[in-house]
């Protein structure tokens, strides 16, 4: 069995990320080959070191990924406040994303403290 598709935060990231690409689409078309690629490709790779790490052999291995993942969502806020800044998002959803962003890399330090505690 694939070991990434029993992990909650898995489901969770999964649902972030279509949320970000109706997000990216609804950017200005000048920005589809720039900002809204950075930004679907940055909350994507969240998604995929998390399945990467997850198949390692080590759970020592798995831990860098999941720091991957964190990065990748401190970059996804760092695009989000570059769209505020330039008034491509309004401040609630600014917010409101900022706020998912925040909750998925809580969730994946607290995924990373269990498998620290389970090596």
């Amino acid at each position: 069995m694939i070991r990434f598709h029993t992990f909650p935060i898995y489901q969770e990231i999964r649902e972030y990320i279509k949320e970000i690409y109706k997000l990216a689409n609804n950017l200005p078309k000048q920005e589809q080959f720039e900002l809204a690629s950075q930004l679907r490709r940055a909350a994507t790779s969240i998604l995929l070191n998390l399945a990467e790490g997850s198949m390692r052999l080590s759970n020592a291995e798995f831990n860098r990924f999941i720091l991957i993942s964190v990065g990748s969502a401190s970059e996804v806020i760092s695009i989000l406040d570059i769209c505020l800044d330039l008034r491509y998002v309004s401040p609630s959803i600014h917010q409101s994303f900022v706020l998912k962003s925040e909750s998925i890399i809580k969730r994946l330090y607290g995924f990373r403290k269990a498998l620290i505690h389970k090596s």
